[in-house]
């Protein structure tokens, strides 16, 4: 049995599908590549956010502690004890 050898139309078709297929392969890559990097900035998002939900729930739960309610009062609002008193360093 002999084979016939392929013509030059046949061999420059399969080239062009080759190197089509190749170039799409890089495509594929390059996106694939970009979709890794976003999908670890969201996971980055979603930790944090989940860092604040933590928090807040600790607010929430704790909202009730008289030590809580004191360094809210001191921190955020200022208010001193009775007979406390405050010094301020103005060298800064």
């Amino acid at each position: 049995m002999k084979f016939k050898r392929a013509g030059i139309t046949t061999k420059i078709v399969i080239f062009a599908i080759i190197v089509y297929a190749g170039i799409t392969l890089v495509s594929l890559k390059v996106q694939v590549s970009n979709a890794r990097a976003q999908r670890d900035e969201l996971q980055s998002q979603v930790n944090a956010e989940l860092q604040k939900n933590d928090e807040l729930q600790y607010a929430i739960d704790h909202s009730t502690d008289p030590d809580t309610i004191e360094d809210i009062a001191r921190s955020k609002l200022g208010l001193v004890k009775p007979g406390e008193k405050i010094f301020y360093d103005v060298n800064n």
